[in-house]
């Protein structure tokens, strides 16, 4: 199966080596890649300053291999000279800091049976919302389950379900936080809540490593992984880290619907990570005469999956009940409502797809 676009650029620039003998894409001097529609390619060539006579050759190399993927159309790059001080203390592999660093395990996660995405085409879906509900619903089956919040630059575990407060470390371990029956792991958890993060795209990749590699995740039947929105460097990391038993996309009813949904499932497809189905999100208002109210269009992430052959794992509504209880970290799945029933009918179709 051909591998996505992204990924056949990012394996051809690995193979321009820096004067040390690193190639520029592991040893992070690739910066900011990205593809669009029409086959351009535009990236940033972090280059140190004790590598400046070899900037041309590099920043030629790397164009040049950009240029030979099919499908590429034109390729625009610059180089930038930086110290070659560390970005954070703990540099790349260690962004969040640890005073000790355990050895790197072959698994990230040896004691985790099942890992499946949550993931969107798009942000502002209620992804997020979505993903710790089936947490929570899967937890009360009676699974040992974990949620990793992977989202760094906006993490929402700490609203959704209801926690505050540093993450304790104990031997250099990250001990994750017990919320409703579920393991749950933030960068929320690890720095200040009001702290703007500026990290680069190395910087996020080592972070979610971490919180793989450095959390005492312990034994767990299931992991949730609340994915960033759309399908960047996160998603690629994730996909190469850990072998995924599934991604359930998440999806809005509009009609512009079908372009993110098909995004999201190409992604996890050509990559031979199966997907357990879409869930269409706020798809429907109930009015108060019993009607509904199609706010955002009607069915439009149904199409989407039936269009491509995904299967279509149900409709939340458009719950004002949910909404509150996100924002007061209750979630809804713990309270006697509707929704609640719905989510609890996902954890199940979930837990027999992976156990099948």
């Amino acid at each position: 199966m051909t591998e996505p676009i992204l990924i056949r650029i990012r394996n051809a620039l690995a193979k321009v080596l820096r004067p040390d003998g690193r190639d520029i894409v592991t040893s992070g001097a690739v910066q900011g890649l990205t593809v669009g529609e029409d086959g351009r390619v535009q990236f940033a060539l972090e280059i140190n300053a004790g590598e400046k006579q070899e900037a041309e050759r590099l920043l030629a190399d790397a164009k040049a291999a950009a240029t030979s993927i099919d499908g590429i159309r034109d390729v625009s790059a610059v180089a930038t000279i930086h110290s070659a001080a560390k970005p954070q203390p703990g540099g790349h592999d260690n962004p969040l800091g640890l005073k000790r660093v355990p050895a790197q395990a072959p698994d990230l996660l040896t004691g985790v049976k099942h890992v499946v995405a949550i993931a969107s085409g798009k942000g502002g879906v209620g992804k997020s919302t979505i993903a710790a509900n089936l947490a929570v619903a899967l937890a009360q089956t009676g699974l040992r389950t974990g949620f990793l919040d992977a989202d760094v630059y906006g993490p929402s575990a700490p609203t959704l379900f209801g926690v505050s407060g540093k993450a304790d470390v104990i031997d250099g371990k990250i001990q994750p936080v017990r919320a409703h029956g579920v393991s749950v792991m933030s960068i929320g958890f690890l720095v200040d809540p009001e702290q703007a993060l500026a990290w680069r795209g190395p910087m996020v990749t080592g972070a979610l490593r971490q919180m793989m590699k450095d959390v005492a995740w312990g034994d767990l039947d299931i992991l949730i992984v609340d994915t960033p929105p759309g399908t960047g460097d996160a998603h690629l990391s994730l996909i190469q880290t850990k072998r995924l038993s599934g991604a359930v996309i998440v999806s809005t009813p509009q009609e512009m619907a079908l372009a993110d949904v098909r995004r999201g499932v190409e992604l996890f497809r050509k990559t031979n990570i199966p997907i357990i189905g879409v869930i269409e999100n706020m798809a429907w208002l109930d009015a108060a005469d019993g009607g509904r109210s199609y706010l955002f269009g009607e069915g439009g992430a149904q199409k989407a999956a039936e269009a491509l052959g995904a299967p279509f794992l149900g409709a939340v509504p458009l719950y004002p009940e949910l909404r509150i209880a996100s924002d007061d970290g209750r979630p809804l799945a713990t309270q006697d409502h509707q929704g609640a029933d719905k989510f609890k009918t996902f954890a199940e179709a979930i837990t027999g797809f992976v156990n099948r």
